[in-house]
């Protein structure tokens, strides 16, 4: 289980998991620890716990093809006290045969999504049983695993992601949008909507295109940038044929972390089109960064997107096309949403605030684990 390349996107991750071994004495010998897919909050969590003075081992479940692989990791020499998995059915599932105490932290597909396929919801029911504790990024994502699963609701915390922002010095916002097939032609004067996302179906990434390609014949000023990882191989071709034949729409190929903040502080706004989220780090980053948000109106965003306050909602194509022209025209909202954005993740996503968490939920883990030994 190879964590897969580092893609440097602060996006939610379906796949990745956290195990870590602690040593005695407090010993942070690292070990191998490969990057994720949601890069940004993997590293943050495996940073909260190795700060704690132990060793945390960041694997890919994409990886593994059964529960007894993972299961002959954990016992390995020497042997892991605690399992951590993002995502309760796709690395959730990998953990029902290990020995070890683990936890898990809610995706947001997992709950949004899976719960609707009993063969899966009742799987998550059984790691949800077993697990010590669970994470939910949101008050709603708890309310909806206790509706779905037959969850025992105390063992249910609720912890939004901590958010830090770094902008790379090396950026160059030229050749980003040379790279991505933009022209050289009035480059300073374009007006680039960003949409961060991995290329999956969840993302929706083609939502938008018929309805931006239509304005940006009207003003070719505006256009859309697409920027994330090819997460689906064949969902990915199928996005760069229409994006290819779609005039004002490019995509950019991933990014660093800090090369992925860089340009969404140069854009106009950023976009979210997804049809479902657990809590996405990229309109948070974006708020933390100073730039507007415009996300579709989905129950994961607006927990964090407050409609003309925090940013800007839309349920369909023409009425995003509406939010983004009011927000071209005036000024004072588009200051409003970046003023009262950036207070919100100041507020409410504080990276002390959930190292403190993960840290106390993992000493749960090592209390448990060294009872039954």
């Amino acid at each position: 289980m190879v964590s897969k390349q580092d893609t440097g996107m602060g996006l939610p991750s379906l796949y990745n998991m956290w195990y870590h071994r602690v040593f005695p004495g407090g010993q942070n010998s690292r070990r191998t620890c490969k990057h994720c897919k949601r890069a940004g909050h993997c590293q943050a969590v495996r940073s909260h716990i190795e700060s704690a003075g132990h060793t945390c081992e960041l694997r890919d479940a994409a990886a593994f093809q059964s529960s007894a692989e993972v299961a002959n990791l954990i016992s390995g020499h020497p042997p892991f006290e605690g399992a951590l998995a993002i995502h309760l059915f796709r690395a959730g599932s990998l953990l029902l045969d290990i020995q070890v105490p683990f936890g898990v932290i809610f995706g947001g597909t997992d709950i949004n999504e899976d719960v609707k396929v009993e063969q899966k919801r009742v799987v998550m029911e059984r790691v949800l049983l077993k697990a010590r504790f669970a994470v939910a990024f949101t008050d709603k994502l708890k309310e909806e695993a206790k509706l779905f699963l037959l969850s025992q609701s105390c063992k249910i915390y609720v912890q939004p992601q901590g958010i830090q922002t770094e902008v790379s010095e090396k950026f160059c916002w030229t050749e980003f949008l040379r790279s991505s097939g933009l022209g050289v032609e009035l480059m300073d004067e374009l007006r680039v909507f960003l949409l961060v996302c991995g290329l999956r179906r969840v993302k929706d990434p083609l939502y938008l295109v018929d309805v931006f390609s239509e304005w940006h014949r009207e003003n070719p000023l505006n256009v859309l940038v697409v920027i994330g990882p090819r997460i689906d191989p064949v969902f990915s071709v199928e996005v760069e044929a229409v994006v290819k034949k779609t005039a004002g729409v490019f995509l950019a190929g991933a990014r660093s972390q800090r090369e992925l903040h860089a340009a969404m502080k140069r854009c106009f706004a950023v976009v979210n089109s997804s049809v479902s989220e657990g809590m996405s780090a990229a309109i948070l980053e974006a708020m933390d960064l100073g730039v507007p948000v415009l996300a579709r109106d989905i129950p994961g965003n607006a927990a964090v997107v407050r409609h003309e306050s925090t940013g800007l909602l839309y349920s369909s194509p023409q009425e995003f096309l509406h939010q983004s022209q009011r927000l071209l025209s005036d000024r004072e909202l588009s200051e409003r949403l970046v003023r009262n954005g950036k207070f919100y993740v100041e507020e409410h996503h504080s990276l002390g605030q959930e190292r403190e968490t993960y840290q106390r939920l993992v000493d749960t883990l090592l209390l448990a684990y060294g009872h039954s030994v």
